[in-house]
């Protein structure tokens, strides 16, 4: 295992890559060692890490979970891709966090991650509408079409209703009620 760790961490993308399937086949065993990199001070070991976790079936959602905080975006985003690839409901608190994250990249797979949870992540998306500033709702607005929940209909129909509202946003509004099988909006003249 020290060999394949050692090659993650040469600083080689191409040596570090190779390494990820031999990490992975050794199942459980490589988990902590991966976890402990992610401690790393240097920013590339750490992402590299977060990339290995993100392949591993053996990666629990909850380990990756405070690597949301990484000081460095780029390690920020792959964690966000990781979850992604790891969506469970105990993510949800971080991701929505995420969206707000000052990296666009990282916040965008924020709002991936969240869809792909799925409908336990409506009521939180449904508050980020109500309060977050306008790029931020948009990421939660397209993660609400993706999920057609029912539930976001209303916020759906007042979208489209105000006048004042982003047109980006009413767009996936739009999108989210088509796909709902709501595509004969009517709307209040």
């Amino acid at each position: 295992m020290k060999h394949f760790l050692d090659d993650l961490t040469s600083g080689d993308d191409e040596r570090a890559e190779q390494s990820i399937i031999p990490l992975v086949e050794l199942g459980q065993a490589a988990i902590q060692p991966l976890l402990d990199l992610t401690r790393s001070e240097n920013a590339d070991e750490r992402w590299w890490a977060v990339r290995a976790l993100a392949a591993s079936p053996h990666t629990l959602t909850s380990d990756l979970i405070p690597l949301l905080n990484d000081s460095a975006p780029e390690v920020r985003a792959a964690t966000a891709l990781a979850i992604l690839n790891h969506p469970h409901e105990d993510a949800i608190d971080a991701l929505i966090q995420t969206l707000y994250d000052e990296d666009s990249l990282t916040a965008n797979i924020a709002g991936n991650a969240l869809a792909k949870i799925g409908n336990p992540t409506t009521p939180s998306l449904l508050k980020v509408m109500e309060e977050a500033e306008t790029n931020v709702r948009i990421l939660a607005i397209r993660a609400l079409a993706e999920i057609k929940d029912h539930r976001a209909i209303p916020m759906m129909m007042k979208s489209l209703n105000n006048e004042n509202e982003s047109a980006v946003i009413q767009y996936w509004a739009q999108q989210a009620l088509e796909k709902l099988g709501l595509d004969m909006v009517y709307i209040k003249p």
